[in-house]
């Protein structure tokens, strides 16, 4: 029997429909994935937070609903692959996108709490967990839809919008316009606030034709024209270190993973953490930085990364001479020549690479530890782009535990707080854990002008000395 504490908390479901285009595109056609689409064909889970106020006070869960859907229809007429399925590719043996109008799954639900029993909504709650739908995986990825919402609303009045969208479909930045433009749909009750959003869905530039002379990803960090991909050299070397020790660290159950899951482990070792780096802390790492004669200026997810490197290093407690790697997302829309369109819906981008010898980055300044990722910024060209690309047609295959590989994806200029559907920015924005549990994600604060939110997930073990670590001399 369920005590009232549980009944409290529960979470019903009254309504789940499919939303299709309206109005229809006109033609269903296949779309080609690039390799960056095809890294990570499962949904990834955001939940926004919209509190109450005295502009949707009285505002009914039906008419949120309907409204949701309304503008949801709107959206998928324009990111029409949205509302499709992925497929097997008969011919090439890979996945590809069904541009078939099968359509997103919509879901009406309904709690007695209230937001503000959940406390900080920046810290990871086991309940955000029943405030997004998770369609049942058999296994085929044809038979999940691609965009999953729940609409919650709250005892207070407030309500959640739980987010699952196919990696696949989206990177990040494609997420955050597609998000906007359903926002401007819904707000404005109309497809008319669609009209300045024009994605570009075709892979274009991005896609591979497959020749004899493929990159080997397995064996080889040098593509056909001889360009290095300095991520899979450094992932190369941290593979055969792993393999050459019979234990990497004591008691580090991680688990194994493939290729295009680099760095994965076993969740449950992990707590998500959240860490919140006001503006002056972070002008006060960036003064470190510029005092140096070598660099005059850096970005915050710059040395905000370098100071996460070097605390999740120390914290883990390897020996002096393991090599160890820093691995951050790089946008390539402005490296491509021309650049990709602005509106590109596609996966666009690739990781870049930093190596050191634990020892050596734990001497390391700070200036220094900045200079190295922006070099390795620049490394990030035309040529690196399609050699990386190359390297993923590689086969899979599984790979050893990796705690010594660090990674870090920028969401600095992603702010999905501020999506708007007609009842003020949200709350708050947060990731579900991801298939990387241990990716540490930089956001940008609702509620401090320049302040950043890291959440990372850590090892039990760890997470104690990271945060003495992490936020000494802050």
């Amino acid at each position: 029997m369920a005590t009232q504490n549980e009944d409290h908390r529960k979470i019903s479901c009254k309504k789940t429909l499919s939303v299709y285009p309206k109005p229809l595109p006109s033609r269903i056609h296949f779309l080609s994935l690039s390799n960056l689409d095809r890294k990570c064909p499962t949904l990834m889970y955001l939940v926004l937070f919209y509190k109450s106020s005295r502009v949707h006070e009285n505002l009914s869960i039906e008419s949120l609903f309907t409204s949701l859907k309304m503008g949801l229809e709107g959206a998928l007429s324009v990111w029409y692959p949205a509302a499709g399925k992925l497929i097997l590719n008969a011919h090439s043996g890979k996945l590809d996108l069904f541009c078939n109008n099968s359509g997103a799954v919509l879901v009406q639900a309904d709690t007695k709490v209230k937001l503000s029993e959940l406390g900080d909504l920046s810290h990871y709650n086991k309940f955000y967990e029943g405030l997004v739908y998770k369609p049942f995986f058999s296994g085929n990825f044809s038979d999940m839809p691609l965009v999953t919402a729940q609409v919650t609303k709250f005892g207070c009045g407030g309500y959640s919008l739980g987010l699952g969208i196919s990696h696949s479909l989206f990177d990040g930045l494609a997420t955050l316009e597609f998000l906007t433009a359903w926002a401007s749909s819904t707000a404005q009750r109309e497809t008319a606030g669609l009209g300045s959003f024009n994605p570009v869905h075709d892979r274009g530039r991005l896609l591979v034709e497959s020749t004899q002379n493929q990159y080997s990803a397995d064996k080889s960090g040098e593509g056909a024209d001889g360009t290095r991909v300095v991520a899979f050299d450094h992932l190369h070397q941290l593979i055969e270190q792993a393999a050459s020790t019979t234990s990497v660290s004591a008691g580090r159950d991680l688990g194994s993973c493939k290729f295009s899951e680099i760095g994965s482990a076993n969740q449950e070792g992990y707590v998500l953490k959240t860490f919140h780096l006001t503006g002056q802390m972070i002008e006060n790492l960036k003064i470190k930085v510029i005092r140096g004669k070598n660099v005059r200026a850096c970005s915050s997810f710059e040395v905000v990364a370098a100071h996460l490197w070097k605390a999740r290093t120390k914290a883990m407690g390897l020996r002096k001479d393991r090599r160890v790697c820093l691995q951050f997302a790089v946008d390539t829309r402005s490296k491509m020549n021309p650049p990709l369109p602005k509106l590109f819906s596609g996966n666009a981008y690739v990781l870049s690479s930093v190596s050191s010898a634990a020892g050596e980055l734990e001497e390391e300044s700070l200036e220094t530890i900045v200079e190295k990722i922006k070099e390795a910024k620049g490394f990030i060209t035309e040529r690196y782009v399609k050699a990386y690309l190359k390297a993923l047609d590689s086969p899979q295959r599984a790979l050893p535990p990796i705690p010594e590989l660090t990674m870090v994806s920028d969401w600095t200029r992603m702010p999905f707080h501020t999506v708007d559907f007609g009842h003020g920015s949200a709350a708050y924005a947060y990731p579900l854990s991801p298939p990387l549990p241990q990716v540490a994600y930089l956001m940008q604060s609702p509620n401090d002008t320049g302040g950043i939110d890291v959440r990372i997930g850590l090892l039990k073990q760890d997470e104690q000395a990271f945060t003495r670590y992490f936020l000494a001399c802050l």
